[in-house]
């Protein structure tokens, strides 16, 4: 991350690859009960992906320096863009403005690479909290469907 970011109350949000030292504790991130039906309900679903599936490469979220979510991102060739997936803030770290600094983190590292052509994300169309939030960021909803979830794309992202 060449630009640093910060929560809303201060604190250095950075993007950490996931490793020997800190993999549990990005394993460990849940969210609150009221957004299980959107996300999985542990981070470790979402590590496992990246472990196994080949596609997604997760990263933990940290607030000085301290665990407190997940991201992941992928490269779909066939669409030629970057996708943004599982993300997770812990519950106890929810309303304290983590969520937007760990994207805008994302898009800048995928906006950094030379093939970046489109990024795009997906969400569940109930998941409000997420709508407002991707919203915010400058995702624009594309019209296309990924399963039950609506896919956002952000416009101009990338070198094309």
């Amino acid at each position: 991350m060449n630009e640093q970011t910060y929560d809303r109350s201060g604190r250095a949000i950075r993007l950490v690859p996931v490793d020997d030292d800190n993999w549990r504790a990005v394993a460990d991130v849940a969210p609150r009960d009221d957004q299980r039906g959107f996300v999985a309900a542990l981070a470790a679903r979402y590590l496992l992906l990246s472990m196994r599936g080949g596609v997604w490469t997760s990263l933990g979220i940290t607030a000085d320096d301290r665990v407190v979510g997940h991201i992941m991102w992928a490269y779909d060739d066939e669409g030629d863009a970057y996708w943004i997936g599982g993300m997770v803030v812990d519950a106890a770290e929810q309303g304290r403005g983590v969520g937007g600094p760990a994207v805008r983190a994302l898009v800048r590292l995928l906006e950094d690479r030379p093939d970046c052509r489109r990024i795009c994300l997906s969400y569940h169309p109930d998941n409000t909290a997420a709508a407002r939030l991707y919203e915010r960021l400058g995702f624009e909803l594309t019209g296309e469907r990924e399963d039950d979830e609506v896919v956002a794309a952000l416009p101009g992202s990338g070198a094309a």
